[in-house]
């Protein structure tokens, strides 16, 4: 068994970069009479299906191919069009399945294996279209459910879908750089280290990525049930930086200044290290166990809302199923003597990094373990779906203006020997580090009369934090920040001005938010009252472009009361950190709670 221990696997760095110098008796159409009446139903797909071009690997004729399609071998007047929708990490084996399928059958079927992202197919089907395809594989069973929850999503109907196999699966896996192996210290890497954030870690979209979703779900199985702001905080860090493929994340580890690992798969690794790159990567698995992806072999058995619509304008249904009900269980037997096919083609599977369907099967491949490591099944389907949701959110770009209290409270002394401004100063440090480049942020300062009667002061503007200087600007804002003190608290005017400027510049691409930070309560006899605040956030109220206010009342003095009511009238939320410790939870629930404001709990 591969062991998660980082100096157990030095020896094979060194030689990596040594080599581099049933519902199957329902009524359904045959293959010919879906391929001549479906066609038109590709170009209305929500995404496009493109042909996989690929020599087909001959590897032989073998016995159970004869057997699995005798029904078909007494010759064939028509050729049977056959045409599977497979993830790219496995369509090329397909590809050579198909090739001797087809060849053992007496090319009474011609099989297309067409490379999609499962991401890409699950939207199709969501969108109530199969186009011609009668069947798809993708990396995990977990996209049916998303195929599902997305329908709803969009009011459709997808077409019913049915797992009759597992042909092919990898394990979840920690990959780092082969020249890297041997620094990531003494201590096993585990999904708490990466929790913890004790090891940098790069993550491929898991919108696309299964593997992705399922090191998700690995995280959050080892995260506190009570305090869910650790697995929130790990995901906002991890979503600092996300590479849009694993390869991509492969050479962005490589080029890391500390040690870093990319959450990946066995089947990952081998592909990458085949392409012979200036850096191979080597596959360490977590000490406190891992998860598998098991590649699903599943059946359209049902047509969608697509084929609903197609119905109601003229198609006669109970004569189609009458003349298709005699080819029905054909059809059946072909796809389960194809995916029978891809089950046994296990030197094969294996060649290209796969572990057979139950997890075994040894392996020959740069960067991986010959022998299988234990892997549990991923976790239940609604817990990624919820995960992912929760990712939407926080990866979320931003675009925020903080507004800061430098009234002369400030000043006052916390219960833990700092002042006020001191403790956010530290909060703010490392709130900053959980934006990622593509988040834009601009800073005032607020107390009374800064700028003439004006409560406010702009002291850096909404800018990307991708720009270097504009992050150096905001450190140094923050660092001055006791030099800014004097006053009392104008903060009804300031919430009011900070609105319309984040306003004025809306970028519907993102998050648009204020979020104030203050440790008093409204001591400007001179400005607007509460009433007329929020008479006039009413006003400025445009559903299609809202700007949620976020409200951080740090110490005892707050008037909380009143925060949560400007707060609820803008759609965003009002927070109570009581004492020091709390201003950085806070921050993080503030980032972290934006999908169910203003009603979380």
């Amino acid at each position: 068994m591969a062991s998660g221990r980082p100096d157990d696997l030095i020896s094979l760095s060194h030689r990596l970069e040594t080599s581099v110098t049933t519902r199957r008796h329902r009524h359904r159409k045959t293959f010919w009479q879906r391929w001549k009446k479906r066609w038109w139903l590709v170009p209305i797909a929500l995404v496009s299906i493109a042909s996989l071009a690929l020599a087909g690997i001959q590897f032989g004729a073998i016995g159970w191919i004869t057997n699995a399609v005798t029904p078909f071998a007494g010759g064939c007047s028509d050729t049977r069009p056959v045409v599977i929708a497979a993830d790219p990490s496995i369509a090329p084996t397909l590809t050579a399945v198909a090739a001797d399928f087809d060849a053992a059958e007496g090319n009474c079927t011609s099989t297309e294996v067409r490379s999609l992202l499962s991401a890409d197919t699950a939207a199709l089907f969501a969108s109530g279209a199969s186009g011609d395809l009668d069947a798809w594989v993708p990396d995990s069973a977990a996209w049916l459910d998303r195929v599902e929850s997305m329908a709803s999503s969009l009011g459709r109907t997808a077409p019913e879908l049915e797992i009759t196999d597992y042909v092919a699966s990898t394990p979840v896996v920690l990959a780092t750089s082969a020249a890297q192996v041997s620094t990531l210290g003494d201590e096993p890497l585990s999904w708490g280290s990466l929790l913890s954030g004790t090891v940098a870690t790069l993550l491929p979209d898991p919108e696309a990525s299964t593997a992705s979703l399922a090191g998700l779900a690995q995280l959050k199985s080892v995260s506190s049930a009570e305090d869910p702001r650790q697995f929130a905080g790990a995901m906002l860090a991890i979503g600092k930086t996300i590479p849009q493929s694993t390869e991509e994340a492969f050479e962005l580890a490589a080029e890391a200044a500390v040690p870093t690992v990319v959450i990946t798969t066995e089947r990952e690794v081998a592909a990458y290290n085949t392409a012979s790159p200036s850096s191979p990567v080597v596959a360490v698995y977590p000490s406190d166990g891992t998860v598998e992806l098991t590649y699903p072999f599943v059946e359209i058995v049902g047509a969608g809302s697509d084929a609903d619509a197609a119905g109601a304008a003229g198609t006669d249904a109970s004569s189609a199923v009458a003349a298709d009900s005699a080819e029905t269980d054909d059809s059946s037997k072909l796809l389960t003597a194809f995916a029978a096919a891809t089950r046994s083609s296990v030197e094969l599977l294996a060649g290209e990094g796969f572990r057979d369907a139950d997890g075994g099967g040894a392996l020959r491949v740069t960067g991986v373990p010959e022998v299988a490591t234990e892997a549990k099944p991923t976790a239940d389907a609604a817990v990624q779906i919820e995960i992912l949701r929760s990712w939407s959110v926080l990866t979320l770009r931003s675009r925020l203006l903080v507004v800061i209290d430098v009234s002369g409270s400030m000043l006052d002394p916390a219960n833990n020997g700092l002042r006020r401004i001191d403790v956010f100063q530290l909060a703010a440090g490392e709130a900053l580090s959980k934006f990622s480049g593509e988040a834009e942020l601009g800073v005032w300062a607020f107390s009374q009369n800064r700028i003439g009667t004006q409560d406010w002061e702009p002291l850096s503007p909404i800018e990307p934090l991708s720009d270097p200087a504009h992050v150096a600007q905001i450190n140094g804002v923050v660092a001055s920040l006791p030099d800014q003190i004097y006053g009392y608290t104008g903060l009804y005017d300031t919430i009011l001005a900070a609105v319309k400027h984040v306003k004025e510049d809306y970028d519907p691409s993102k998050i648009n938010s204020v979020l104030l930070i203050t440790d008093g309560y409204n001591e400007d006899d001179d400005g607007i009252s509460l009433d007329a605040l929020l008479k006039s956030l009413k006003e400025l109220e445009d559903p299609t472009q809202p700007v949620p206010v976020i409200l951080i009342g740090f110490g005892p003095d707050t008037d909380l009361e009143s925060m949560t009511e400007i707060a609820q009238s803008t759609g965003g939320a009002a927070y109570s950190a009581t004492v020091p410790e709390d201003l950085g939870k806070v921050l993080v629930d503030a980032l972290s709670q934006r999908s169910c404001r203003p009603n979380c709990t």
